[in-house]
């Protein structure tokens, strides 16, 4: 993986749920809207009341989803909605009023969006954009008042519209720059002019406001109604719910590819699953583009145009075994030939996000062998109706394979797992602590419940690290924080996790809805009911697990975490779960592994490079502003280039001279869930080819002009940090096993 300030999240694979179709026995929305608010009101954990003054905030949080640049809605608009539905949003919710409401200010809604598309459509179309002036926009506008008239809201579309044809204009700029030095053919110039660009990505808005079905309107209004309860409490309509059970079980239905969203409305085939359904089917190849979709294969086909991505992938997915119809516009075919292909839907695994494992044999100082076991965990995954899919089976098929291969030490990768079953995470911190205490809960009552990990020994029991950082969130803080207080295992990474300690439950609307109701679509609400806390008895609410070992990283130059979402829970504490018996935390040589690791990271560059991107990110955050002016602009991206520039310079010829002392120092291999399946050796660990055996990707020119070199051995520095604080831990952990050896009299 190559470095990167941020990094970059996946094109989203073709498997969601199908796009409901208007039917009779749709579930009533306002019946719906109803039964949400009942829920809340009676299971949710804060117990909010239901007042005039959760109604206003109720109000607020659904203007600010649908507006949040503050650009369409007005202030006459806002008081009208304060004045109409301000004091009884919570009544109209229990009154089966809803969608009266939500009809309203999101028909409000669409009229401004559509009147000022018009005028935006327009400008760019016939307006000579200025970029010689000193003006700029806010780069956040959470603190910006409503535009006090149409005018004013007018402008600030003009100013988002003219900031975006000028970040195309300064990109391309780069873009061919960064092509001619490289000696690469341009990419942009197969491209649409920038101001053409920026009018279809805007059209595919307009579409998405334009194209909401009742289900959508009722969407919006509550998700904010349970948004304002706290930042993780959600509802979902039936295909959102779809989509959430995909995550949590790791596999899905649909044809097996990657989708992107070009500018000229069309979706692109960037991606095909090998041995997936589109795979097998043969027809379509990379970057085709799919231009309509016969869902049900029943010759009725939807033009998916400038359509929401997230609607294109609900048409093509549907049940395993049925087919679906795509109209689509082969690559390398002249303009206007098209094609059709019949695709039989199927069961996809979504390997990506799949547990994997490994082995880094090097030798330490003195030249003893060392054998560095790691195991890397995307997701806490877990199907409840297939016990197959379940990732701490996973995680325990590897562990087993790493203790009978004699690892001294193990590295436990959780950086960017989000988290998932509460579950999952129970089982798992056992296979490191034995029996103990893992996680404590809290209801709403204030009952507290310690749940303990499964009665047996544990699997592996020798020296340990986990690497977290600011997305290692919820179950991946339950298993970092049980560990840590149980001085178990050595947290390495950023200054903390991402900070969320609540436990949430997924519950049907339509079971709760009246007995004789259409029940169709109604949706689940995900629903806040619980607090989590550690064996010690501090919530990692807000505060998250604090690293042992603190190293710089891509992510102090973020605002990310529990702490910048809005409604998110104090931080508290309660007394420390019965039967917490800690390990000897001397035994984890701390103050030793953060005077070893500190020197190592002062003298890192690349540590010394995210510093310096905390900083200047810092720096722009408080500036909050983005300014108007070409040349200023593209001084301040070609400053960038010739930092990135410089920075790949000197990290090549010193990437090549670590490579060259990895190739003679350490040997990494890996073991994949297939293998554990099979029962196959480890084999040889090649990064580059991290995804060649499950995905065939398409080749984007301008992603390719990016010539950061590749982390040496595929370690990143963190990781490669990790390691080393591992075999610190190891060295001391044997050296202090000899000593106190010599020390035992007969």
């Amino acid at each position: 993986m190559k470095p990167a300030l941020f990094r970059r999240a996946a094109l989203a694979a073709v498997a969601l749920v199908s796009f409901s179709q208007a039917r009779a026995d749709q579930a009533d929305f306002n019946a719906v809207g109803r039964q949400v608010a009942i829920m809340l009101q009676n299971s949710h954990f804060a117990r909010l009341p239901f007042n005039e003054e959760t109604s206003r905030r109720f109000l607020a949080d659904y203007l600010k989803q649908l507006d949040p640049s503050k650009m369409y809605f007005t202030q006459n608009d806002v008081d009208r909605f304060n004045e109409l539905y301000g004091d009884s949003v919570f009544k109209m919710l229990v009154g089966n009023k809803s969608m009266e409401l939500a009809k309203d200010v999101h028909g409000t809604f669409k009229s401004r969006v559509t009147t000022r598309g018009e005028m935006a459509k327009k400008f760019l179309k016939e307006e000579e954009l200025d970029f010689t002036t000193t003006e700029t926009v806010a780069r956040k506008t959470d603190d910006l008042p409503w535009p006090k008239d149409d005018a004013e809201a007018d402008k600030r579309v003009r100013n988002m519209l003219k900031e975006a044809v000028l970040s195309e204009i300064v990109v391309r700029d780069l873009q061919s720059k960064m092509a001619k030095d490289q000696g690469k053919p341009d990419p942009t110039q197969s491209e649409v002019p920038p101001k053409e660009k920026v009018t279809l990505r805007y059209e595919r808005y307009l579409r998405l406001v334009k194209d909401a079905a009742d289900e959508d309107i009722a969407d919006g209004l509550l998700q904010a109604v349970s948004r304002s309860h706290d930042p993780h409490t959600d509802y979902m309509i039936e295909r959102e719910a779809s989509r959430f059970n995909d995550s949590m079980r790791n596999e899905l239905v649909g044809i097996g590819a990657e989708l992107r969203a070009d500018d000229d409305g069309t979706t692109r085939i960037m991606g095909i699953m090998i041995g997936g359904p589109a795979d097998r089917e043969g027809t379509i190849q990379l970057r085709d583009r799919i231009l309509e979709v016969d869902t049900d294969n029943s010759g009725t086909f939807t033009d998916i145009k400038f359509m929401d991505q997230y609607k294109v992938v609900d048409l093509i997915r549907g049940k395993a075994g049925s087919t679906v119809r795509l109209k689509v516009q082969p690559a390398a075919a002249p303009a206007g030939e098209t094609k059709i292909v019949v695709i039989p839907r199927g069961k996809v695994e979504i390997k990506g996000t799949q547990a994997s494992a490994g082995i880094l044999d090097t030798k330490s100082a003195d030249g003893a062998p060392r054998r560095l076991g790691w195991i890397t965990l995307p997701s806490f995954y877990a199907d409840f109706s297939n016990s197959r899919i379940r990732c701490a089976k996973d995680v325990e098929g590897f562990l087993k394979r790493l203790v009978d291969e004699k690892i001294d030490g193990l590295v436990f990768d959780v950086r960017d797992n989000g988290g998932g079953s509460l579950e999952e995470v129970r089982r798992m911190t056992g296979f490191f602590i034995g029996k103990g205490p893992v996680v404590q809960e809290k209801t709403t009552l204030g009952q507290v419940k310690a749940s303990d990990s499964d009665d047996q020994e544990a699997i592996y029991k020798g020296p340990m690290v986990v690497l977290i950082n600011k997305a290692s969130a919820s179950a991946s803080e339950i298993l970092a924080g049980a560990l840590q207080d149980h001085n178990r295992a050595v947290i390495v990474g950023d200054s903390s996790t991402f900070g969320k300690g609540t436990v949430q439950e997924a519950l049907d609307v339509s079971k709760m809805l009246p007995f004789f109701s259409a029940r169709d679509g109604a949706g689940m609400l995900k629903l806040t009911t619980r607090k989590f806390y550690r064996p010690s008895g501090s919530s990692t609410q807000l505060e998250g697990v604090a690293s042992d070992i603190v190293l710089p990283g891509p992510a102090d130059s973020v605002e990310f975490g529990e702490s910048f979402l809005p409604r998110a829970f104090p931080h508290d504490s309660i007394k420390p779960a019965p039967g917490l018996e800690p390990l000897d935390r001397s035994l984890l040589y701390l103050p030793r592994l953060k005077e070893l690791s500190e020197k190592r990271v002062k003298e890192d560059k690349d540590f010394t490079y995210y510093a310096e991107d905390a900083k200047r990110s810092e720096e722009i955050r408080k500036k909050n502003s983005v300014s108007l002016n070409l040349e200023e602009r593209r001084k301040e991206l070609m400053e960038l280039d010739a930092r990135l520039n410089a920075r790949n310079a000197e990290r090549r010829e010193r990437f090549k001279a670590l490579a060259a002392a990895d190739a003679e120092k350490i040997k990494l291999s890996k073991i994949t869930l297939a293998d554990l399946a099979s029962g196959a050796a480890f084999h040889a660990f090649d990064p580059t080819k991290e995804t060649a055996d499950y995905l065939r990707r398409a080749k984007d020119p301008v992603a390719e002009l990016n010539d950061t070199p590749e982390w040496p051995s595929g370690l990143d520095p963190i990781k490669r940090e990790g390691f080393n604080v591992l075999m610190d831990l190891v060295n001391l952990t044997k050296a202090g096993e000899v000593a106190g050896q010599s020390g035992k009299k007969d």
